[in-house]
């Protein structure tokens, strides 16, 4: 007599077979390149000021200009100071906001107060990367700064991408406040 237990069937075929076409499904559905670097800021700033970029000027986040960018962006930006680029008119900023959970880069170009482009520098988030795209950028490009912190255009949001948008839109008002900022205090 066999006392002992059953064997547990073993999978067939068919079912690793589901399986595998399962998780090449789902894995071809995760964007491989979402997360990275699409430019360095040394190559933005080189794209921005043809020839040798000019030499960065500072602005020291002095309280009305902390009260001011608290207004733009919802929160302080952190470090004491922030680093600009300036040649002929035009200002060059690179600046990082969290999409969900980690920050992401952006590059600005600001010129007669106005927004000339936007370029993500940087994405390290796992969802909300198509906010790359010049189809979403571009709608920044001419925006400028209204008196109560907000842009002059609303920005059409891309499903699924909701936080990434909303931390590139609260950049755009801030690095409008910063160049008005350095523009009024220019010596």
């Amino acid at each position: 007599m066999n006392t002992s237990a059953p064997r547990p069937a073993r999978p067939g075929r068919q079912w690793l077979y589901a399986t595998a076409v399962f998780v090449t499904a789902v894995a071809s559905c995760v964007p491989a390149q979402a997360r990275g670097v699409y430019q360095t800021p040394a190559d933005f700033l080189a794209e921005t000021f043809p020839g040798t970029p000019p030499p960065p000027g500072f602005l020291w986040l002095r309280e009305t200009l902390v009260d001011q960018v608290k207004a733009a962006l919802g929160h302080d930006l952190p470090g004491l100071r922030v680093r600009y680029w300036l040649r002929d008119g035009r200002s060059a900023w690179v600046l990082e906001e969290i999409g969900k959970e980690k920050p992401i880069t952006v590059g600005f170009v600001v010129a007669h107060g106005a927004i000339e482009r936007v370029r993500v520098l940087i994405f390290r988030e796992s969802r909300g990367y198509e906010v790359r795209h010049g189809a979403f950028t571009e709608q920044f490009e001419g925006a400028r700064l209204e008196e109560d912190y907000r842009l002059d255009r609303s920005i059409d949001g891309i499903s699924g991408a909701t936080l990434s948008v909303d931390a590139l839109t609260r950049l755009a008002r801030t690095v409008l406040v910063l160049d008005r900022y350095r523009e009024q205090h220019a010596q």
